[in-house]
């Protein structure tokens, strides 16, 4: 071979080795980037070209797929009662992506999860069209919808978060205004991307879109005066919870000449822990919170879950309680105020914990994965989160939380022949509390065994309502006794 085709030779051979190269850096490489690269459309028309698996609520599914003409997507999402169980499945839109479980389980949904490999290649040898899975939640649909009513018929906005306390399972997520998935689950430049802009926070103040239940934190107002009489009780600070305080009525916050105020005259010098709960004396728990101070208090918070985000799988933002407080800064957030928020999950884990005797599990809302033909592909155990607070204080403080529904200011959530404990909360807000404040109830329910098969929170946020119509007792007790009954009636 002459000297001009030996380069020649060379320097296609070496092309050739380029060529490959690439073509392997693209293949294994660089194969899960481009696959999940934004402006890769095929892999959309994939995943939206045949029905995706559904998200079941009592073994029925509260999603379905529609044939979507005149596009290259096949198939897109369909919801049942979508604005109901948007803060449980978010949404899967052909213009607008996922959220939430329809984004978390998408592999599972689409089909293309690693753990169906076996299946999708079964049904690749048979011609079987590739089929999605199923993502079984813990939900029921009875609490969801008791939660659900109960906020629209309030008017205002909100959210309820309901767990089951021995398991962590939870039962019920609201959150109000919502919206329906179905609305922008298409492609159509016109309805899809209306009903998208509509939603939006920039031009619906009222954000419907925002998952309340999880991800809005609230100063929690009095319902914190559980974890602060945890807390008491724990320490040793107090043991009997109907033995006399040292609590002052006016008590004047340490390191300052402010007197915490009382609302409105009620006994609360001096009073027990049973009392103070019953009446919600701010005076006995902030002077609590101040005795024990801020590093006592944030450990009993942290051990409730503050400071953490949790995933249900969908992610929560994280509750606070703030470290480096003065005394009379701890006593103001042990009382649920100054910068101590929540949110409503969090809430209800702290009446969960107390209802199953001090033991908190983790929350979870998925129950299971399944694949197309129904198998189980991953199962959800319970699993303990923490110990609060010992089983003898968890029970002394149900007693105190029973207290408050059948003398105190709970009653409004009295279940006949059921036991319920609760504490009722109204949280101030806005500058100089110039604001409306929330409206706030934590409760469980008891069954005739003595177990409790449901904790819930609820919270209230009424910009219209009249100011000294809000409390705790009057808006949201109503609302959580409607979902501990619906729980109740369900397991009949």
């Amino acid at each position: 071979m002459n000297k001009p085709l030996r380069r020649i030779a060379i320097f296609c051979g070496l092309l050739v080795l380029a060529l490959l190269i690439r073509d392997n850096w693209i293949q294994y490489v660089q194969a899960d980037e481009l696959k999940s690269d934004k402006n890769n459309r095929r892999v959309i028309i994939e995943r939206y070209a045949s029905p995706r698996g559904d998200i079941i609520v009592d073994g029925k599914p509260i999603t379905g797929s529609a044939e979507t003409p005149g596009s290259d997507f096949k198939f897109k999402r369909t919801y049942k009662d979508g604005a109901m169980w948007a803060p449980v499945t978010g949404y899967a839109s052909q213009a607008f992506g996922a959220t939430q479980l329809e984004s978390i389980e998408d592999g599972i949904l689409t089909g293309n999860d690693d753990r169906l490999f076996f299946r999708n290649t079964l049904d690749m040898l048979t011609g079987k069209k590739q089929e999605g899975g199923n993502v079984v939640t813990t939900l029921s649909a009875a609490a969801q919808k008791a939660a659900y009513n109960g906020l629209k018929k309030q008017g205002g906005k909100g959210a309820v978060a309901a767990i089951e306390p021995s398991t962590g399972k939870i039962l019920a997520l609201a959150s109000y205004p919502s919206y329906d998935p179905s609305s922008f689950a298409g492609n159509s430049t016109t309805t899809d991307t209306e009903a998208w802009q509509k939603l939006q926070k920039k031009t619906n103040p009222n954000d419907p879109m925002l998952n309340r239940a999880l991800r809005e934190t609230y100063p929690p107002g009095s319902t914190f005066k559980v974890l602060t009489a945890a807390a008491a009780l724990e320490d040793g600070l107090y043991t009997d919870p109907d033995a006399k305080t040292d609590s002052p009525d006016p008590w004047v916050m340490e390191g300052t000449t402010t007197k915490l105020p009382n609302e409105g005259n009620i006994p609360c010098k001096n009073a027990t822990l049973r009392v103070a709960l019953q009446y919600s004396c701010n005076t006995v728990f902030g002077k609590i919170g101040s005795d024990l101070g801020n590093d006592k208090m944030l450990d009993m918070a942290k051990k409730f879950g503050f400071g953490e985000e949790h995933f249900t799988p969908v992610r929560t933002n994280a509750s606070v309680f703030s470290d480096n407080m003065n005394p009379s800064q701890t006593a103001l957030s042990s009382i649920g105020q100054f910068n101590t928020a929540a949110t409503p999950l969090q809430m209800a884990m702290v009446a969960s914990a107390v209802a199953n005797d001090g033991t908190l599990m983790k929350p979870y809302m998925v129950d299971e994965l399944q694949s197309p033909g129904l198998d189980p592909i991953e199962k959800t155990d319970p699993e303990e989160l923490s110990q609060p607070l010992s089983a003898k204080n968890a029970q002394i403080l149900q007693s105190m939380m029973e207290t408050v529904v059948d003398k105190g200011t709970g009653s409004r959530a009295k279940i006949p022949g059921v036991t319920v404990g609760g504490k009722t909360g109204t949280a101030q807000h806005g500058v100089d509390n110039s604001e409306n404040p929330y409206a706030w109830f934590i409760s469980y329910a008891k069954a005739e065994d003595g177990s409790a098969p449901v904790a819930v929170a609820v919270v209230i946020e009424d910009d219209n309502a009249v100011r000294d119509d809000i409390s705790g007792g009057g808006l949201a007790a109503p609302i959580a006794k409607s979902v501990m009954e619906a729980v109740i009636d369900s397991k009949k």
